[in-house]
C-alpha cells in the first residue's frame, strides 16, 4: 500500500519539473494520469523514461475543443493536478488554477512556471538555465566563485520546484484531510532555487562571517590518478585518521588542531601540503576501505556510470533497473522517499503513448471527490496544531525541521550542549523552532525526551544509521510510547545496504554521484550550492507530510527514510541513466557554457547573458561576435521582445538583494539575539489557503527551554541535563 492510493492525479507536465513531480506521487500509489500532446512531449529525452514511470497515459489535443472538454473532466474527476506551463497558458485554454478548483472545492492544483505570475518576467520562455542565470546558478562552486559563469548541468531549478511542490501536495493533501477543503500551490522554477542558495545566501552584516571548511574536508589525489573526498571536521575524526594512516604523531602539531587552523592561514597550507603528500601514498579505493572503518567518512569521486553499478547504490536500491518498452532494460533513480508502514513501489516502466486512453476515457464518469464539511473551520496553516521533535545536525535534516515550521508545525529543535563547533549555522536552520539544549547521553535526559516524545506528532533526526539507536531515542522506542508517531530519518547513503553505516555530508553525496566529476576539471568540484542538502530537507518534510496523511486517513504511524544520495541521484536524473546505446555527452567541466548554441551562456559587452531558444527561433539569434557589441539588458530587451527566452547572469548577492526577493520574502534580514543583523532566505512555495510563513528568527541556543519544560527547567538546569540561555 502506498501512502497516497486512492489519489488521482493529472498530469499536465512538460519537460521536466511537472513529469518529475507527479512521478515523485506516482511513486507512492497516487494514480497518475499524463496528458501528452498528440506528438508526445515536447523534450524528446530518455529522462522521460524516468519521469512517466509508473503512470498511465492518454493522448488529448488542448487546441481542440474536444481536448479540452476532455481534460476537464478528467480534472473535476481528480485530487491533484499538475502543471507547468508558462502563467496563462492554462487559464486561456480554460483548464486554470482558478477555474478548476471553482469548479471542485476539492482540488489541490500545482503550477510550476518557470517565472512567477507576479514576476516582471512571467511571460520569458521559462528555460532551466534562463530561470538559474538570475539567482547565482552560474557563478561557480559551493567553495569559491569562478572567474566567469560556468554551467551545471544538473537541472536544479527543475528540481527543486518539484520538491518544494510535492512537499506543497502534501501538506496540503493534510489540510484538506482536516478541515475538506483544497487549494492552489506554486513553486515556480525561478523562485524554487532560492532554497538551493542556502547558505551562499547566509550573510552576518554585523559581524565577520565564520571561517570556511578547514584542509581536513575536501578532495584530495591518490596514487592511481583517482580522487576522494576526506570529511574529517571534527577533532575524534582526525584523531581516528591518523591513526588508522601511520602518522599518530601528527596529532602533537598545530595544524592538526581544527580549531586553530579556522584562525590561521598559515597552518591550514602546512595541513594542506601534508594531507596531499600522504594521500598519493594509496590508491583510492584502499583509502575509502581504510577511513570508513577507521570512522571519518571517505568516498572516491565516481562518474555517474561508476556510481550506477556502484554495488551501495543498487543494494540500497537508490538506483533500480526497469524494462523500458523503448529504451529496453535501463538503469535510473529509485523512489526518493521510502516509508517503513507504506513503502511506496515502481508501478513499472512508461507505458506507450496513449495506451490507457479506453481505461481513461471510460471512467470519466466517475464523480469528482465528494465535499466535505470542515469539522472546526477551514485551518489558516496545514500543519496548525501539529508537533514535531527536531533531533538534527548540520542542514538537511534541520531544514526538514524547519520546513515542517513553515506549514504551521510547531517545532522543537533538540541540540547536544557539548556538541563540537556549537550549532552550525543555527540562524539558517533554526528559525521558526524553539530551541533547547539537551544531554541525551544521560539517563535524565532520554527521560525528558521520552516525555515530550510521548505526545508529539513528529520527530526528526539525521544520525547516521545505529547511532540514534545508542541513545534510545530511535523510531522503536519511541513508537512504543507513542504508535501513531511519524519518525523521519534522514542519512547520508540510505537505511539498507553496506554504506548504511556511514557519516556523511553534502560533500561525499556529490562525489559518490557524479556530481563533482561532471562540474569539475582535472579536480572534481562542488555543485554552486549545498542542493542534496537542502532538497534532502525538503523530501523529508514531502514524506512527513505523505505519512501524516496516511495516518490521517488510517490512524498509523510509521516511519520515513530520504538520503542525501538519494537526493543527489534524482536530481540527475535527466542524465543519470544507462541502457543500450547510451552516449554520456551532457557538458561536464568548468568550461561548460550550456547544452548547444540555442541553450548557453553568451558574453555581452558588458557581462553574460543566458539564451534559451526554440530550433525555429535560430534565424533571430545573434552570433557570439554580435553579442559583445552590446549591453546584457540591451540583448534581453531584444530577444525576450522575440519571444526568446533571455535572462542576465547574476550572482548569489545580486540574488539575494533584488527588490523582488526581499518584498517576496525570499530573502530576509532580521536581528537575531547575540548575532545582530542576519541574512538568510526564507520559503518560495506559495499556497493559496494555508500559506507558508519563514517563523520567527532562530533562538539564542537554548533560550526556549522554559517554554518547552515550563517549572522544571530550573531543576533540570542545576542538574546540568539541560542548559537554558538567559
Amino acid at each position: 500500500m502506498g501512502a497516497l492510493d486512492g489519489l488521482r492525479v493529472i498530469d499536465f507536465g512538460q519537460y521536466m519539473a511537472g513529469p518529475l513531480a507527479a512521478m515523485m506521487l506516482a511513486d507512492h500509489g497516487a494514480d497518475v494520469i499524463r496528458i501528452d500532446p498528440p506528438s508526445g512531449p515536447l523534450w524528446d529525452t530518455p529522462g522521460n523514461a524516468v519521469w512517466n514511470r509508473g503512470k498511465r497515459r492518454i493522448s488529448l489535443d488542448l487546441k481542440t475543443a474536444d481536448g479540452r472538454r476532455t481534460a476537464q473532466e478528467l480534472i473535476a474527476s481528480a485530487d491533484v493536478v499538475v502543471e507547468n506551463f508558462r502563467p496563462g497558458v492554462m487559464d486561456r485554454l480554460g483548464l486554470g488554477a482558478e477555474e478548476s478548483t471553482n469548479i471542485n472545492d476539492r482540488l489541490i492544483y500545482l503550477s510550476m512556471p518557470g517565472f512567477s505570475p507576479d514576476d516582471e518576467r512571467a511571460g520569458i520562455p521559462g528555460w532551466e538555465g534562463v530561470v538559474s542565470a538570475p539567482v547565482g546558478t552560474y557563478s561557480g562552486s559551493l567553495m569559491a566563485d569562478a572567474p566567469q559563469p560556468v554551467y551545471t548541468a544538473v537541472p536544479i531549478a527543475s528540481s527543486y520546484a518539484a520538491f518544494t511542490g510535492c512537499a506543497g501536495v502534501s501538506m496540503a493533501l493534510v489540510a484538506r484531510e482536516r478541515d475538506g477543503f483544497g487549494q492552489q500551490i506554486e513553486a515556480s522554477l525561478h523562485d524554487s532555487l532560492y532554497q538551493a542558495i542556502g547558505i551562499r545566501g547566509l550573510k552576518y552584516l554585523d559581524r565577520d562571517a565564520p571561517r570556511g571548511p578547514v584542509p581536513w574536508v575536501g578532495p584530495y589525489e591518490c596514487s592511481d590518478g583517482r580522487w576522494v573526498f576526506f570529511h574529517a571536521a571534527y577533532s575524534h575524526f582526525i584523531r581516528q585518521f591518523c591513526v588508522a594512516a601511520g602518522v599518530p604523531q601528527w596529532l602533537d602539531e598545530p595544524w592538526s588542531n581544527a580549531s586553530e587552523i579556522q584562525q590561521d592561514f598559515a597552518l591550514a597550507d602546512v595541513a594542506r601540503a601534508q594531507l596531499t603528500n600522504i594521500f598519493l601514498t594509496r590508491t583510492a579505493q584502499e583509502w575509502e576501505d581504510l577511513i570508513n572503518e577507521a570512522g571519518p567518512p571517505t568516498v572516491r569521486s565516481l562518474d555517474s556510470s561508476e556510481w550506477l553499478h556502484e554495488p551501495h547504490a543498487r543494494e540500497a536500491e537508490i538506483i533500480v533497473e526497469l524494462d523500458d518498452p523503448q529504451l529496453g532494460p535501463m538503469l535510473q533513480p529509485g523512489i526518493q522517499v521510502r516509508m517503513g508502514g507504506t513503502p511506496g513501489e515502481i508501478r513499472g516502466p512508461r507505458r506507450a503513448l496513449d495506451a490507457d486512453r479506453a481505461d481513461i476515457m471510460s471512467e470519466l464518469s466517475r464523480t469528482a471527490p465528494s465535499a466535505m464539511s470542515a469539522p472546526g473551520g477551514r485551518l489558516s496553516k496545514a500543519l496548525e496544531g501539529m508537533t514535531a521533535l527536531d533531533l538534527c545536525i548540520i542542514l538537511a535534516g534541520p531544514t526538514c525541521g524547519r520546513t515542517l515550521a513553515e506549514f504551521g508545525a510547531d517545532v522543537v529543535k533538540i541540540d547536544n550542549p557539548s556538541r563540537e563547533n556549537g550549532i552550525m549555522l543555527h540562524e539558517d536552520i533554526n528559525r521558526g523552532k524553539r530551541s533547547m539544549l539537551l544531554d541525551l547521553k544521560r539517563d535524565e535526559g532520554r527521560e525528558v525526551f521520552m516525555e515530550l516524545a510521548a505526545d508529539v506528532d513528529v520527530v526528526v533526526q539525521n544520525y547516521r544509521m545505529g547511532k540514534v539507536g545508542g541513545l534510545g531515542v530511535d523510531y522503536d522506542s519511541v513508537r512504543q510510547i507513542n504508535p501513531d508517531v511519524v519518525y523521519a530519518s534522514l542519512n547520508a547513503f540510505g537505511e539498507i545496504g553496506p554504506w548504511a553505516g556511514r557519516a556523511g555530508w553534502e560533500q561525499l553525496a556529490q562525489s559518490a554521484s557524479g556530481m563533482m566529476t561532471r562540474y569539475g576539471d582535472t579536480e572534481p568540484t562542488l555543485q554552486p550550492f549545498a542542493i542534496n542538502d537542502y532538497g534532502t530537507g525538503i523530501n523529508g518534510a514531502f514524506g512527513v507530510g505523505m505519512a501524516l496523511y496516511h495516518r490521517l486517513r488510517t490512524g498509523e504511524g510509521q516511519q520515513v527514510f530520504t538520503a542525501l544520495a538519494r537526493t543527489a541521484s534524482t536530481m540527475q536524473s535527466s542524465m543519470l541513466h544507462e541502457y543500450e546505446g547510451k552516449r554520456w555527452d551532457e557538458p561536464a567541466g568548468q568550461d561548460a557554457v550550456g547544452e548547444g548554441p540555442l541553450h548557453r551562456l553568451y558574453e555581452a559587452s558588458d557581462g553574460w547573458l543566458f539564451i534559451g531558444a526554440k530550433p525555429e527561433q535560430s534565424g533571430d539569434m545573434p552570433t557570439p561576435e554580435e553579442l559583445k557589441t552590446r549591453t546584457v539588458a540591451e540583448w534581453v530587451s531584444d530577444l525576450t521582445d522575440k519571444g526568446i527566452g533571455a535572462s542576465a547572469v547574476g550572482s548569489v548577492e545580486d540574488a539575494m538583494t533584488e527588490e523582488r526577493a526581499v518584498s517576496e520574502g525570499f530573502s530576509i534580514t532580521r536581528d537575531h539575539e547575540g548575532r545582530g543583523r542576519v541574512r538568510t532566505n526564507g520559503p518560495s512555495v506559495k499556497m493559496s489557503r494555508t500559506p507558508v510563513e519563514v517563523g520567527r528568527p532562530a533562538m539564542v541556543p537554548g533560550s526556549g527551554a522554559s517554554e518547552v519544560l515550563g517549572d522544571r527547567t530550573s531543576e533540570l538546569s542545576e542538574a546540568g541535563v539541560v542548559v537554558a540561555a538567559d
